[in-house]
C-alpha cells in the first residue's frame, strides 16, 4: 500500500493532498492543468519538501513528522514528459547508465526483459538524437526501470508526443503494467490515457483530492466531473469465454454479464478492459429484436444527472439485480421524461458498441 500526503505552501499555491494507492498496478493522478498533479510526484520523489508530509511505501517510511528520505536513497524511477537522454551515451549506454545506479538492491529486473517488454533492441547501437519521440520516451522508461524502482513514477510521458508518437507507445506502457508488478504514479490531463492504462484514479483539484479509487466506479460517479464530460464512458475489464470464427465475435464474461465484442481479442481465459461510451447505450423496457445491436442486457437504473435543458446522464449497474459493473447512458431529456424511467428501476441497455480500451 502507498500512504501519501502532503500539506503546505508554495507561493501562491497551496498544496493539501491526502490519498492511499495500491502497490500495484497504475494509479493514475488525473485534474486539469495548475491542481497539483506534478507537484504531488515531486513530493513523492523527494524533491520538493512541504512543512507536513507523510509517505509510506508498503509499510517503510519515506517521510513523516521526524523522517525524510533523500531523493538519492528512495528506490524510484522517475520518466519526465522529455526523455531527458544522455545524448553522448547510445541506446545501450543510456540503458546501462540505469543499471550502473543500482547499489545495494537486488537486481528484481533483467535487462533483458525490460529490452523485449519495450521492443528497443534494434534500437541499441542509436545515437539518441536519431530516435523518434516515442522511441525516446521507451529507452527513457527502459533506463528508469534498471535502477530497480520499487515505485515508478511517470510525469506526462505522452504529452510531448504526436498522436502516432502516442499511439506508438501506449501498448508498450500496457505490457509493462500487465508483466510487472512495480506500482506506478502516472500524471495525465488526457482521459483517453486513464481509461487504457489506470487501475486506480486519483481525481485532484486546486491543489486537494476530490475522489480517489478504482477506475471504474469513479468513471461512472455522477458527482465527478468526469460524468459531465462531452463524451464520457465506462470502462469494464472482462474475461474472454470463447471466439466464434466464422463471425468474427468474441464473448467477453464482464461483471453482471456477458458482452460480444467484434473481433479476436485473444483466447479463452484473456482479461481485457472495454470502454463502452455513454453515447452507445439506449435504454428500453423490453428487448428489441429487429436490430443490428447485438449486445442487449439487463441493467438496474442507479441514478440520473441532469446535463444542461436538453441531456441525462444515466448511471446503470449491470446485472437484473443491480449488482455488476458500472455503465453510463447518455440520453435525452425529452426520451426520459417521455419513458418515465426512475432509479432502481430494472430495464434493457441497447450497447452499440464496447470497444476494448487496452489494445
Amino acid at each position: 500500500m502507498i500512504e501519501a500526503r502532503f500539506s503546505g505552501q508554495q507561493g501562491s499555491f497551496r498544496l493539501d493532498a491526502d490519498f492511499t494507492a495500491p502497490s500495484q498496478g497504475v494509479t493514475a493522478l488525473f485534474g486539469p492543468s495548475g491542481c497539483g498533479k506534478t507537484t504531488v510526484l515531486r513530493c513523492v520523489a523527494g524533491l520538493i519538501r512541504f512543512e507536513h508530509g507523510k509517505l509510506v511505501i508498503d509499510g517503510e517510511v519515506w517521510q513523516s513528522e521526524n523522517r525524510f528520505v533523500p531523493v538519492y536513497r528512495r528506490a524510484l524511477g522517475y520518466v519526465f514528459q522529455e526523455a531527458s537522454l544522455f545524448p553522448h551515451l547510445s541506446v545501450r549506454g543510456n540503458l546501462e547508465f540505469g543499471q550502473r545506479r543500482v547499489t545495494a538492491r537486488a537486481h528484481t529486473i533483467g535487462f533483458d526483459d525490460v529490452v523485449d517488454l519495450l521492443g528497443i533492441d534494434r534500437l541499441f547501437d542509436r545515437p539518441t538524437a536519431h530516435l523518434s519521440g516515442g522511441e525516446r520516451q521507451r529507452v527513457a522508461i527502459g533506463r528508469a526501470l534498471l535502477s530497480q524502482p520499487r515505485l515508478l513514477l511517470m510525469d506526462e510521458p505522452l504529452s510531448a508526443l504526436e498522436r502516432t508518437g502516442r499511439e506508438e507507445i501506449l501498448p508498450y506502457l500496457e505490457r509493462l503494467n500487465s508483466a510487472l508488478s512495480i506500482p506506478v504514479l502516472y500524471v495525465s490531463h488526457d482521459i483517453s490515457e486513464i481509461e487504457r492504462l489506470a487501475d486506480t484514479l486519483v481525481i485532484m483539484e486546486h491543489g486537494t483530492v476530490r475522489a480517489a479509487g478504482p477506475i471504474a466506479e469513479l468513471l461512472a460517479d455522477p458527482s465527478l466531473p468526469m460524468v459531465r464530460m462531452p463524451e464520457p464512458a465506462a470502462v469494464l475489464d472482462g474475461r474472454v469465454q470463447d471466439f466464434d470464427p466464422e463471425y468474427g465475435i468474441a464473448k467477453v464474461d464482464v461483471p453482471g454479464g456477458t458482452l460480444l465484442v467484434a473481433g479476436n481479442i485473444g483466447p479463452p481465459g484473456t482479461v481485457r478492459r472495454l470502454r463502452i461510451a455513454a453515447s452507445d447505450v439506449s435504454l428500453s423496457r423490453e428487448v428489441v429484436t429487429d436490430t443490428t445491436i447485438l449486445n442487449a442486457v439487463p441493467v438496474r437504473i442507479d441514478s440520473v444527472e441532469p446535463l444542461g435543458d436538453t441531456q441525462m446522464t444515466v448511471l446503470l449497474k449491470l446485472g437484473a439485480n443491480g449488482r455488476g459493473a458500472p455503465l453510463l447512458s447518455r440520453v435525452s431529456r425529452l426520451s426520459w421524461n417521455r419513458l418515465c424511467f426512475q432509479p432502481g428501476e430494472s430495464v434493457v441497455a441497447q450497447i452499440k458498441a464496447a470497444v476494448l480500451a487496452k489494445a
